[in-house]
C-alpha cells in the first residue's frame, strides 16, 4: 500500500532527510586511507543521536548498523567492520535517520585518496543518472520512465545497471514520497549477495557506485527532500 503524504509530512520528511545529508558530510571528514568502516559508523551514530534522532537502519530486519557501507564492489548493504580504507577506494555511505517519527534517507559515493580516472567517471555517471531519474519523478508518469532515463544515461557508456533492487510500473501520482538511487556498475550488472545476508557484490567484482536522493512527487517537478550540499562543502575544501 502506497500512502501520499500530507504536506506536513513531506515537511517532517524532509526534516529527516536532511539530518541524514549533515550525517554524512560528518562521516565524509574522516574518510581517508587507515580508517575503518566500523569507525564511520560510530560517527554517524554519535553525530545523529546527538542531533536527537535514531539511526534509521539500525535493527531493521536484524541490520545491526547505523550505515551501510559498501566498498569497491560492494553494491549496497555493506555491514560496517574493521576494514580500513584504502588509498583508491570508492566507498558508498548509505544513511537513514528517523525522527519526529518520519525516515530520511539518502547515500553517496566517496573517492579514497587517489582513484582511477575509470572508477570516477563511474561515479560522476551514476550521479549524473540519479538527477536525471528525478526529472521523471512527476505526476502522470511511472516507475519505469525513472529506470528508464538511469538506463538511458549509462547505456551508453557500457556500465552495468543494477536491475534486481529496483521498483516497478506503478504511476506515480502528487504527494508520494520515493527513494531514487540508481546503482551502476564498472563491470557487468550481474550481482550476488555474500554469506552475511546482506551485503550485495558485483559477481565480478569490479566497483560499483551509488547514490540517492529521497523525493517528492509533484505534478511539474519533484521536490528532492535530501541534500548533498553539505556534503559537496566537505568535499570540495
Amino acid at each position: 500500500m502506497i500512502y501520499l503524504k500530507t504536506e506536513e509530512e513531506i515537511q517532517l520528511i524532509q526534516h529527516s532527510s536532511l539530518l541524514v545529508g549533515k550525517t554524512i558530510a560528518e562521516v565524509a571528514r574522516h574518510i581517508k586511507p587507515g580508517i575503518t568502516t566500523m569507525e564511520l559508523d560510530q560517527i554517524a551514530e554519535e553525530f545523529i543521536r546527538d542531533h536527537g534522532a535514531k539511526p534509521g537502519f539500525k535493527g531493521y530486519r536484524g541490520f545491526p548498523a547505523t550505515l551501510c557501507v559498501s566498498v569497491n564492489e560492494n553494491v549496497v548493504h555493506g555491514i560496517p567492520d574493521k576494514y580500513e580504507l584504502r588509498e583508491g577506494d570508492i566507498v558508498s555511505i548509505d544513511c537513514g535517520v528517523l525522527k519526529n517519527g518520519y525516515y530520511g534517507d539518502s547515500a553517496y559515493t566517496f573517492a579514497v585518496g587517489n582513484v582511477k580516472p575509470e572508477v570516477l567517471a563511474l561515479m560522476k555517471a551514476t550521479k549524473e543518472a540519479l538527477y536525471k531519474g528525478i526529472e521523471q519523478a512527476v505526476a502522470g508518469k511511472r516507475i519505469g520512465d525513472i529506470g528508464n532515463a538511469i538506463q538511458q544515461h549509462v547505456n551508453p557508456m557500457g556500465y552495468g545497471i543494477v536491475r534486481e533492487l529496483i521498483g516497478h510500473g506503478v504511476l506515480l501520482s502528487e504527494g508520494m514520497v520515493i527513494a531514487i538511487e540508481p546503482m551502476i556498475n564498472l563491470g557487468k550488472r550481474h550481482i550476488v549477495q555474500e554469506d552475511d545476508g546482506w551485503t550485495i557484490r558485483t559477481l565480478d567484482r569490479k566497483p560499483s557506485a551509488h547514490y540517492e536522493h529521497t523525493i517528492a512527487v509533484r505534478k511539474d517537478k519533484a521536490d528532492i527532500l535530501s541534500s548533498f550540499e553539505e556534503i559537496e562543502k566537505v568535499i570540495n575544501n
